[in-house]
Order: C-alpha cells, then structure tokens, then sequence
C-alpha cells in the first residue's frame, strides 16, 4: 500500500503595507479623535476623567503603615512576637557577616596581646589569584590580581573590603534562596504562576521603597542593608533557574528515572548539574545586582565604597565619587570574571594542590605581614589619586563655557522639556488609560488590555497621576534620546570588530559604575532640577540601547546579507531593509531594557529636586512612612510593567511576522 503523500502547506502571504496601514488607521483614528475629544471638551463635562474623586481615593499608603506598625508591635507566632523574629533572623545573618568582616577589615579580638590581624592586601590579592588561576588559567589569575591591586593602590582598600564582606553574605543568600524557590516553582507550575507577578514588583518596585519597612523590621545596619541586596538580586536567580531546568533535555529526565533514581535524587545529582551552565548566569546576576547596591545599602548603614561615593555626592567631589566608583567596577570586573570562568567545564578537576597553596599563601602572607608592617597595609605614602584632576576638569568646563552650558540648558527647557511636561500634566487618566488598554488589545489580546487598564487606573486611583506623568515626561524624554545615541553606535560598532571591542568595554564600565556616579557632574555642571536629572538618566540608560542594537544586527544570518549582496543591495540597503529589520526584537528588547533603567535611575535623581515618583519614594525613605514608599514605588513598578508588556508583545509580534524561530 503507497504512503499518501503529505499534504503541501502553503504559507498565508504577508498582508501588503498599505492594507497594514489601513488597518491601524480604521483602528486608531476614532480612537485619538475620541481621546482628542475629551481632551478638549472633557474637563467641564466629566472632571473625574481627569482627576480621579476624593472621595473614592482609598487610603492605601495609610494600610500599608498601619499594618507594619501591627506586625512590629501586636503581631505573635506563638511563644515570640513578630518584631522578636526579626531580630533573631537580623543575628543569625549578623553572625557570619562579623566573621567575614574581620577576616577582611577588622581582625578579632579586644585585648591587644591576643588579637588576630585581618588578612593582608598581599594575602588578600595572592588568594583571589590562585583562584583566579584555579577558575580561568594565568590570564585570569593576572586580572582578578590587577583589579585588587588597583583597589589598594587608589586607597579604597579597607572600603572594597567592608563591601566584599557584604556581598560574600548576601550572594550566598541570594543564590540558595533563588536556587530553591526556581526549583520550588519548576516542580509546581501553580506556584510559578503564582510568583511570576511577585517577581516581577521585586524587579520593577524601587530599592528606595522597601528600604523603610526594613529599616523599620531590622532596624538600621548592614544586616538591614544585607537583606536589601538579597531582595533585590534574588529574582534573576529565580527566573533564570527555571529556564535553565526547563532546557534540560527530557531524555535526561528519562534516564534519571530509569535507573531508580528518587525525586531528591533526580533534582541534586541529575537536573542541577545538567542546568549548571544555565544557573551560573544567575549566580553572575546576583552577583552584579548585589554590586549595584552597594551605594543604596550605604544609606542604611553597610558602609564601605557605596558609603564613599553618597559621602562624595554630598560635598560634591567628582574626584573622590568617581575613584570610588571605578573601586567598585575592578571589584565587579573581578568578580564577574571570576563568576563565568567557574561555569565553563574544566577537564582538570584537581582541588586538593589549590587548597593547601591558598594555606601556604595565607601562611606566607601572614608572616611577612607579621615581618613587614608594609605588607599588612598598603602604605599611605605608596597611594596614587586623580581626584583633584577630575575636580579641576569640572571647575574648568565650568568657568570657560558657563554661558553655553546655560544658554543650551535653558533652550531645552524652555522649548522641549516644559512644553512635554505640561501636555502631559494635562492629559486625562480616563483616556490614557484607554489608549493603552487598546494598544494591548492590539498587541497582546484582552488579558494584556486589562492588565494595562487596571494599572493605569490604579495609579490615578491612588492619587499620585501628576507625579506618574512627571516621572512618564522625564523617562520618555530621556529614553528617546538615549535611543537617538544608541542606536547609531550600536550600528556601528556592529560593522567593525575593533570598535565593538572598544565600545564594549566602555559600556561594561558604565553598567557597573554607581548610579550616583553620574549625579555628579550632572549637577556641578548645570545644577539641580528636571535637565539635570534627564543628563544623568541618559548617561545612565544609553548602554543597553548600544548593546542591544549590536548584538541584534551581529546576530543576522549572514547567508541573508549575501543574498542581499547578490542581487546588488547597497550597503545602506542592506542594513536598513535586511539587517535592521530583521534586529527588530533584539533592538524592542533593548528599548525595553533602557526603560527599565531608566526607571531605576529617576529614583535616584530624586536627590537632585525632580518632583516625580520618585522625590515621593525619597521622602517616604526619610520620613520613615512604608504606606507613602510602597505605593509610589508600586507606582513606578506600574510603568515599566505596562511598558516591558506592551515592547514584548511588539517585539513577538515582529518575530512573528519576520519567521524567526521562537516566535509567539
């Protein structure tokens, strides 16, 4: 009997670009005119579309400080009460904390005569090279021993290590505590739905805004400042565990369970290592998380580089902020490599011989720190600083191009950012909320439409639409003109190799820089308020749109760009009709991404006089209110919600018409 043959499937043909756009027409032109409508006449008729009633505004932030105040003084679990559990979870992180920092800063011990020194910076650096070359070979063992060297020869030595000490603690922390809360919700797809939106506040709700229910239940500190990091760098460890166990092969799977193993079994001894690859980029993400708090956690009592860089920002001293920062970018740069090397397989599998050199190093170090008072501590007179070059490069620009600066700063104001502000100050929740309601329907279906609408309503509905708007102005602004510089260097960078190498190692620097870093010049420049804050946002946010664009144009087939060329496309063709287009996800993703920090910068900028989500966060932080924190926090997590929503369903969208695999 003949096999019938297979049917053949034809593909639907795209729709023409002119019924496209007939389409989006039919669709949004009764809906801007009805939003123009309201804009215009609406006021009068129905002023609760634009200024949600008093008296249905629920006193959210009055809750929220109501219920801290009872779980710290009512609340009981039995023999202890809830502010006694705390306590004792603040000592038993404290404990291991205290052990580190003196191992690194303090050494042990009150009376001189048996008092033990801390480890040495010879020792110091001569241990993290042998890890160095246990993880990565000679390469890495001289980079990780130049970064630390660096550290002490800049004078920030005992800083760097009070921060080390922060993360040795937190990182550990995050990562078990992300490792099995990933491995809780791949077992139980219940609860992996259920903590995605959990997640996704963590990720999205300022650091500031949870700083004060913190600092209330653990009371100010490292520990406090500990537990900080940890809730901010554990959901990329939770995510990217679930990804990883999810691309495990089901054959392993299978063969796990064929040879008797138990589900215990089955997770520790067969999908952890299979997924190892894959969890080390978590481990990578909390460890570069954890590092980006490290100025935040200063401001509850960490101390250590972050303490340095908001010490400087206070008096103004670029110099001294900026050496601090690049302090906390070779601690960074270490660790990150050191991180990635430990998740590439090694066939040399030998412990033992490093273990007992890293005992004779720290022996040898001890010595000769015992010997050569020198080797204990970096002498003062050996220090090198280019704080007061940096100062003096400042007060120069300052002094030689003041009238320019202003004259540029005041034509922004005046005829880009004001007009903005105030368009945006003046449009109707109602209709706002409905325009994003339908750019979901468009994109993303009903489900996508009323998760925008009951945000956007919530965020009116808790009275704080004026300073979303405020926060929407300046993060719109700054990320347009974030993109507007992005993209051309990610373009070109794509092209040439040389100047991707260059470009790359600028934006790695200034992804681990301090956020407050940039705050700096910013203001010794062109001072406080709205312009200064959009120049530090966009310093801050433009590397991902560089990354991504080049990734995304790096990553075209190239058998494409040769058909491209065959059939005699012109360079410029090529890269706006081919490479482009079909960079388009990557390049939404990077959008999507420069919102994001964006975001996290303008809380940041409160500090410099905005008047947006985040000076509310700000003050709740100094007032010690949680109700006010959270709920301006949450509406900024809101915003980037609705935002990272809507660009991912754009950008599957655009996979989807391009026919690139993956596509949803």
């Amino acid at each position: 009997m003949s096999a019938r043959p297979a049917p053949v499937t034809r593909r639907r043909p795209a729709p023409a670009l002119w019924l496209l756009a007939l389409r989006l027409l039919a669709l949004w032109l009764p809906a801007l005119a009805a939003f123009a409508a309201l804009l215009t006449w609406g006021k009068p008729l129905a002023p609760w579309a634009f200024d949600w009633p008093d008296l249905l505004t629920p006193p959210v932030d009055r809750w929220i400080s109501d219920f801290v105040r009872w779980l710290l003084n009512k609340a009981t679990f039995g023999l202890f009460t809830f502010r006694e559990a705390t306590r004792a979870l603040a000592a038993v992180v404290d404990a291991p904390y205290q052990i580190v920092r003196g191992l690194l800063t303090e050494g042990f011990g009150a009376w001189p005569p048996l008092s033990w020194p801390p480890l040495s910076w010879l020792g110091v650096i001569a241990l993290v090279a042998l890890i160095g070359h246990r993880a990565g070979g000679g390469r890495l063992a001289a980079l990780v021993a130049g970064c630390f060297g660096f550290i002490a020869v800049f004078g920030k030595w005992t800083s760097a290590m009070v921060t080390l000490a922060s993360i040795l603690i937190a990182v550990p922390i995050g990562i078990a505590g992300g490792l099995l809360l990933g491995l809780a919700a791949y077992r139980w797809r219940w609860l992996a739905r259920a903590i995605t939106p959990v997640l996704d506040l963590m990720q999205t709700i300022p650091v500031f805004a949870y700083l004060v229910p913190i600092l209330i239940l653990f009371g100010f500190g490292p520990v406090a400042a500990i537990l900080a990091t940890v809730i901010y760098a554990m959901p990329p460890m939770t995510r990217i565990t679930l990804l990883a166990l999810a691309r495990v092969p089901g054959e392993v799977r299978d063969l796990g369970r064929m040879v008797g193993c138990t589900r215990a079994q089955l997770t520790w001894r067969v999908m952890v290592p299979s997924a190892r690859e894959g969890l080390m980029v978590g481990v990578n993400q909390v460890i570069m998380l954890s590092l980006n708090m490290v100025i935040i956690a200063s401001m509850i009592g960490a101390g250590g580089l972050g303490f340095d860089v908001l010490a400087a920002l206070r008096r103004l001293d670029f110099g001294g902020g900026l050496e601090a920062g690049f302090a906390i970018v070779a601690l960074a740069v270490a660790l990150d490599r050191l991180s990635q090397a430990a998740a590439r397989p090694r066939a040399d599998a030998r412990r033992r011989p490093y273990l007992w050199a890293a005992l004779a190093t720290l022996l040898l170090a001890g010595v000769l720190a015992w010997l050569v008072p020198a080797a204990q501590n970096y002498p003062r007179g050996w220090q090198l600083s280019t704080g007061t070059f940096w100062n003096e490069v400042v007060r120069w620009i300052n002094v030689n191009y003041f009238g320019t600066l202003e004259a540029i700063k005041t034509t922004l104001l005046l005829n880009v950012l004001i007009p903005i502000k105030r368009f945006l100050l003046g449009l109707p929740w109602l209709g706002v909320a409905a325009l994003l309601a339908l750019a979901g329907w468009r994109l993303g279906g009903w489900r996508l439409a009323l998760l925008t609408w009951t945000l956007t309503s919530l965020i009116a509905m808790v009275d704080l639409w004026a300073e979303a708007m405020t926060t929407l102005y300046l993060c719109g602004i700054s990320v347009v003109i974030a993109m507007l510089i992005g993209l051309p260097i990610g373009v070109a960078a794509a092209e040439r190799d040389g100047l991707w190498r260059v470009v790359r190692v600028v934006i790695d620097t200034l992804q681990t820089l301090p956020s407050f870093v940039y705050l700096m010049p910013a203001v010794m420049l062109f001072r406080v308020g709205d312009f200064t804050a959009m120049l530090a946002v966009v310093a801050y946010a433009v590397a991902p749109a560089i990354r991504y664009t080049a990734l995304g144009l790096q990553g075209v087939d190239p058998a494409l760009v040769e058909a491209g060329r065959a059939m005699g496309c012109t360079r410029w063709q090529i890269l706006t009709r081919i490479k482009l287009r079909l960079a388009l996800p990557e390049i939404l993703l990077g959008l999507n991404q420069t919102i994001m920090f964006a975001l996290s910068m303008l809380v940041i900028t409160a500090l410099v006089g905005t008047r947006d989500l985040g000076q509310e966060v700000y003050i709740a932080l100094t007032n010690a209110n949680a109700g006010r924190g959270l709920v301006a926090g949450l509406c900024v997590a809101f915003i980037a919600i609705i935002a990272d929503r809507l660009i991912g369903a754009a950008a599957r969208q655009a996979r989807a018409r391009l026919g690139l695999e993956g596509a949803a």
